[in-house]
C-alpha cells in the first residue's frame, strides 16, 4: 500500500485541528474511520505521527517532519488545478479582539490583494459567519478543549494549542504587586463579564472560581476593551488575553496554575482561500501574535519558555 493524497490531507487535518475528533469533523468522516486511516499511515511510515493526550494530538518529531512535507506537496498539487479561490471581491477577515489586531491587518495587506477586517469578541459569532459565508477567514479563540463546530467546507489550523488567560486588576490593587495572582484571592471582587459569554467563557469563569471556592460577582457587562476605565477606577477586575498591555491604572497579571486556558485557531473557507494563500495568512497570524507576545513584559517570559515549543510543528 502506498501513500495517497487522502492520506496527506488526513494527516494535515489532524495537525491543523490539533485533535482527531476535530479533524474528523473537518473531513466529514467518523473519528473511528480517521483513527484507522492514521494507524495505516503510521504502519506505512514505520512510526507514530501523533502523541494523543487530554489536550489533543501533538505531532511527534516524525509527525512534524511528515506534516511539513505533506503541506508542501498539497500546495504543489493545488498549483496544477484551476482553483478560483480568492477571487470575487475582498477577503472578509474576522478576528476576536486581540492586542495585535492592527499589526495583523498590516501583515494581511502584504499577502492578500484586498482585505477587510471585522473584529468580533464572540468566537461563536465568528464561527457562524464563516459557516454562513459572511466571512472568508477568521482568527478565533476558544476554550482549550472546545470545538468550533465548523462545517466541512471550512478548514482550520491551530495557531497556538493553548495559552493561559490572565487577569486585569487596578494598578493600585493589593494584588497588582504580585508576580502571579491566586484566583481564590479575587473572591471578593466585582467582575466584568467576559466578552462573548455565549462562547462558554462565562461558564468557564464560574467553573474555575467554583473550583477555587467561590462564586464570582459579575457586576458589569461592557463591550470588549471598554472595561479598562472601570478597572482603572478601582471598581472591577476582568479576564484578559495574555498579550494585553493593560493601560494607565491597569495591571495585567498571570493567574497561578493557569486555571483557564484558550486555544487560538485560524479558519478559512476553502473556496475563498487556496491552501497556499491560507498558509501565507497563517504565517502572518502566528507572526503577529508572537511579536505581540514578545512585546508584553508580563507574557514574554511564558512565551519564550513555552510558545516556541507549542508552535514548532506549525
Amino acid at each position: 500500500m502506498e501513500l495517497e493524497i487522502r492520506h496527506l490531507r488526513a494527516i494535515c487535518a489532524i495537525g491543523d485541528a490539533g485533535s482527531l475528533s476535530r479533524a474528523a469533523t473537518q473531513l466529514g468522516i467518523s473519528q473511528p474511520s480517521l483513527t484507522t486511516l492514521l494507524q495505516r499511515v503510521e504502519r506505512m511510515v514505520g512510526g507514530t505521527l501523533f502523541d494523543r493526550g487530554r489536550s489533543g494530538a501533538a505531532p511527534t518529531p516524525l509527525g512534524a517532519q511528515m506534516l511539513q512535507r505533506a503541506r508542501l506537496l498539497l500546495v504543489e498539487l493545488e498549483a496544477f488545478g484551476s482553483d478560483t479561490a480568492g477571487r470575487g471581491g475582498p477577503v472578509r477577515f474576522g478576528s476576536v479582539h486581540m492586542e495585535c489586531v492592527a499589526a495583523l491587518y498590516s501583515r494581511l495587506e502584504e499577502v492578500l490583494d484586498d482585505v477587510t477586517l471585522v473584529v468580533d469578541p464572540s468566537s461563536t459569532g465568528l464561527a457562524l459567519a464563516l459557516a454562513n459565508g459572511h466571512l472568508d477567514a477568521a482568527v478565533i479563540a476558544v476554550d482549550e478543549e472546545g470545538d468550533l463546530g465548523l462545517p466541512r467546507g471550512v478548514a482550520q489550523r491551530v495557531v497556538v494549542p493553548w495559552v493561559p488567560v490572565y487577569i486585569a486588576v487596578p494598578a493600585g490593587h493589593r494584588l497588582a504587586e504580585c508576580t502571579e495572582v491566586e484566583l481564590a484571592d479575587l473572591a471578593g471582587e466585582a467582575w466584568i463579564g467576559p466578552p462573548g459569554a455565549e462562547d462558554g467563557s462565562l461558564t468557564a469563569l464560574r467553573a474555575a472560581c467554583r473550583a477555587a471556592g467561590f462564586v464570582p460577582r459579575v457586576r458589569f457587562e461592557v463591550p470588549s476593551g471598554a472595561g479598562r476605565q472601570l478597572i482603572a477606577a478601582g471598581k472591577a477586575v476582568q479576564l484578559v488575553e495574555p498579550t494585553s498591555q493593560g493601560g494607565p491604572g491597569v495591571a495585567v497579571r498571570p493567574l497561578a496554575g493557569a486555571p483557564m486556558r484558550m486555544r487560538l485557531v485560524f479558519a478559512w473557507r476553502r473556496e475563498r482561500l487556496t491552501w497556499s494563500q491560507a498558509s501565507r495568512v497563517f504565517a502572518e497570524v502566528l507572526g503577529a501574535y508572537s511579536d505581540q507576545a514578545l512585546a508584553s513584559p508580563v507574557f514574554r517570559p511564558w512565551w519564550e519558555e513555552r510558545g516556541t515549543a507549542l508552535t514548532s510543528a506549525n
